[in-house]
């Protein structure tokens, strides 16, 4: 005899099974996707780290690698959302995307000053009167410049004294000791 138990049982396992096999060509299109989708992006960064390389002096490596860096997480995240709408999830890339957005905004705005100093010191790493070795006068300080990077400067005082100071402070003004000197 059968009992409405089996009748169910049979009916959610076969529903079960008919949900699984349609979702296996989409998985697969995703595995596809996913695949494609690396060696894409591998073949993206290597071309723009290669063509920045060429484009930047050795030492402003720290521009290549963050242009790259950036890049990279921009394209997977697309590509993780491509993944998605693959898959079937429209709803939930459509939600993830908006929802970044605003996190995005709420971390930029959090992390302004480092934005600033950032762009800052790609424009210090890239202007060619301001270099290691050279005496400036910056943000009251005055002294040779013996480190720049992508967030801040150093400057060796006459007194020894090794003073940090942030890009965007020494982007507003600085002027070139040597460069100001008759000769």
């Amino acid at each position: 005899m059968v009992t409405i138990s089996d009748v169910l049982g049979q009916a959610v396992i076969g529903e079960f099974l008919r949900g699984i096999v349609e979702t296996i060509p989409r998985l697969l299109s995703g595995l596809t996707f996913l695949i494609l989708a690396y060696i894409a992006i591998r073949i993206v960064t290597s071309i723009l780290r290669s063509a920045l390389a060429r484009v930047y002096a050795a030492d402003q490596t720290p521009i290549v690698h963050l242009t790259v860096t950036v890049v990279s997480i921009f394209l997977w995240f697309g590509a993780g959302l491509a993944l998605l709408k693959i898959v079937g999830m429209e709803d939930i890339a459509a939600s993830l995307g908006t929802a970044t957005g605003f996190i995005g905004l709420g971390i930029a705005f959090a992390i302004k000053e480092m934005i600033a100093d950032t762009v800052a010191g790609v424009y210090l790493l890239r202007d060619p009167d301001f270099n290691e070795g050279d005496v400036v006068t910056t943000a009251s300080v005055t002294g040779t410049v013996t480190g720049i990077d992508l967030r801040k400067t150093r400057i060796q005082t006459d007194d020894g004294d090794l003073i940090v100071v942030a890009n965007r402070e020494v982007e507003k003004r600085w002027t070139n000791e040597r460069a100001t000197q008759p000769e």
